[in-house]
């Protein structure tokens, strides 16, 4: 499987992990980890960008926290049209990119946005786009968070390890790669000033030196 077919399960996906189920289940802990994070270090009149926004349910978070400078990038065309049916003044209110974050984030300029996070999304990057991150620490101005399942004995939804150490196939479908996002984002020359554990997520905040 390569960068490609892996935007393409994503970009058709429907059922369990498409943008309707998130929408079903709403706002979690996460996204109260994340708002926390974001109203702390940034505040509601931040510039935000979630990476893999799905239909919303983190976003709308923010925004009836009263954040109003949203922006998502979202794969799967569906989202859309559920984000519209479950959040409409989110939908109205954000700015939205209809297509893969390694198509997208190139286009913005540095410190694009005061902060960029992401959900259980950039784990499912594929190696061959890793040069993605960089492009990622370069537009988030202030602050980055990531929320990615880092260690595959916390995955509870594990069906079975791929050859390789590092990646596993949930529902034997889709990639999901097990990163060091300190170490990752770190290396391009973040400073991480935040980490907790929230469920099987890491959630880690870095701050742009």
């Amino acid at each position: 499987m390569d960068s490609h077919d892996v935007r393409r399960q994503w970009a058709d996906r429907s059922g369990e992990y498409s943008p309707a189920y998130y929408a079903h289940y709403g706002p979690d802990e996460t996204s109260e980890s994340v708002r926390e994070i974001l109203r702390d270090r940034v505040g509601r009149d931040a510039a935000v960008l979630e990476l893999g926004c799905s239909s919303g349910r983190h976003l709308s978070h923010l925004f009836d926290d009263g954040f109003t400078d949203l922006s998502g990038v979202e794969l799967n065309d569906e989202a859309f049209d559920v984000m519209a049916d479950h959040y409409p003044d989110l939908w109205e209110a954000g700015s939205f990119y209809a297509d893969a974050i390694e198509d997208v984030v190139g286009d913005f300029d540095d410190d694009a946005f005061d902060a960029v996070y992401s959900v259980e999304t950039l784990q499912h990057v594929h190696p061959d786009a890793e040069w993605v991150f960089a492009e990622i620490a370069r537009v988030a101005g202030d602050v980055l968070v990531t929320a990615e399942i880092e260690d595959d004995a916390e995955d509870a939804e594990r069906v079975e390890r791929d050859e390789d150490p590092d990646v596993n196939f949930v529902r034997d479908e889709f990639p999901l790669y097990y990163r060091d996002w300190g170490e990752i984002f770190g290396g391009l020359g973040l400073e991480q000033v935040d980490r907790r554990d929230v469920n099987r997520d890491t959630v880690r905040a870095f701050r742009a030196r």
